[in-house]
């Protein structure tokens, strides 16, 4: 089977390629081989790699930038997931794409099932349940959030760079969701691609955190390993504390019911993927 991945620089397109079963044949492209927002690119790439399957990790995922870009934002995640999907239904190819839960509002502490009603609170959130529609009814749309990786800008990165940088870190408190390493995101891809799956399901990995509880892993963990030499003070913030152009929704967990049945079991603890993702780190130096 030959699979298509757009997007294929960043943190979960790297992660997809890692992931990949031995029987696919994977055309793995970035942004400039592939810009998913030009129909000659697109068209292209499809006669070039005759793909049966295409996954679509390219995004525009800069949140508050998204505010003053809103074309920006729509041209990628809205405009090019049409550009794909057009060419997928051409070409007799199934369309996978990885989507939010920014789609989502505020809640009443209660996780989100792929079934309830969308509400997003930011340009980004929009853009991407618009990307949702572009995609198709016959496309498979996995949501997920707080997504870090080894490689590129994620909080994880973001805070061990400032443990090392500052006497002290602060961090929002009173936002709370749930972490999910782009391996294990990918290896679910990989799995519901492979069943043949339609429509939303939800993946991250399990448990909840805010972001503070995941900062004071991150230096635990850190420490543990010897990645970090040194502790320092993490006071938790509120979110009036650290405003941002973006508004976010302060409980933002997904239901994975369905997700889990289909992959045949729970997702690991989202520490215990934070520490893989760390012991990663240290093993390559």
């Amino acid at each position: 089977m030959k699979v298509l991945i757009t997007g294929a620089e960043g943190q979960l397109g790297r992660a997809l390629v890692q992931c990949a079963p031995a029987h696919v044949t994977i055309a793995a492209l970035g942004s400039i081989a592939l810009n998913i927002t030009d129909a000659d690119s697109v068209a292209k790439a499809f006669a070039d790699h005759a793909p049966a399957v295409v996954i679509n990790a390219a995004a525009f995922t800069a949140v508050d930038l998204a505010e003053t870009e809103p074309e920006r934002a729509f041209s990628i995640n809205q405009a090019g997931v049409a550009l794909l999907a057009h060419a997928a239904q051409t070409a007799g190819a199934r369309l996978v794409h990885v989507s939010t839960d920014f789609v989502f509002g505020e809640s009443d502490a209660v996780p989100r099932k792929p079934s309830d009603y969308p509400a997003p609170m930011s340009i980004y959130g929009a853009s991407k349940l618009a990307g949702e529609a572009a995609a198709g009814p016959d496309a498979l749309i996995v949501r997920t959030a707080w997504v870090y990786a080894a490689n590129g800008q994620n909080f994880v990165n973001t805070m061990l760079r400032l443990m090392r940088e500052r006497d002290e870190v602060r961090v929002v408190a009173d936002q709370v969701g749930t972490p999910s390493w782009a391996s294990s995101l990918a290896e679910a891809i990989w799995a519901l691609t492979l069943q043949g799956k339609v429509g939303i399901f939800h993946y991250t990995d399990s448990g909840v955190a805010s972001w503070y509880d995941f900062a004071v892993a991150i230096q635990e963990e850190a420490l543990e390993l010897g990645f970090l030499d040194r502790a320092v003070p993490i006071v938790p913030i509120t979110t009036a504390d650290y405003p941002m152009p973006a508004k976010r929704p302060a409980f933002s967990v997904l239901d994975k019911t369905e997700t889990w049945k289909a992959l045949g079991g729970i997702a690991p603890h989202w520490r215990v993927q934070l520490r893989r993702m760390l012991k990663e780190l240290v093993d390559h130096g």
